[in-house]
């Protein structure tokens, strides 16, 4: 199945229009409930800190198949001020902005791939992979 979109995140009712896209096509691949949940949650708080810290941005969404496997895979990309320490982000607890700081190593941990590349000033990349069964 050959699925590509791309969504904009601009305002808060985009994150729920995200959110509920990402759900119907995971659906639509076979992809069971716990995993589904699993990339919607991980997708709510990647775009989430794209709107909170980067003013909005970009949301690729892509049918992937390597071999046997089908998943989803979704690229965030913003323009925002980057992040400084990309290590520092990713420890639980770590926030610039009064919150749990669990959103990206919390989103890493529900996801089978997850990337993130960052430049001060330029903006920052993620990208996500969940597979249908894993």
């Amino acid at each position: 199945m050959t699925i590509k979109e791309n969504m904009a995140i601009q305002q808060e009712r985009d994150l729920v229009y995200c959110r509920n896209r990402v759900k119907e096509i995971a659906a639509k691949i076979g992809m069971g409930i716990v995993n589904q949940t699993k990339l919607i949650t991980a997708t709510s708080e990647i775009a989430r800190n794209m709107l909170r810290y980067a003013g909005g941005g970009n949301v690729k969404v892509e049918v992937i198949t390597r071999g046997k496997l089908e998943g989803l895979q979704l690229v965030f990309e913003d323009s925002g001020p980057g992040i400084p320490d990309i290590n520092k982000a990713m420890q639980d607890g770590f926030t610039t902005g009064n919150t749990l700081g669990l959103g990206l190593p919390g989103a890493k941990r529900l996801v089978n791939e997850f990337a993130i590349q960052s430049v001060v000033g330029k903006g920052t990349t993620v990208k996500i992979l969940k597979w249908k069964n894993g």
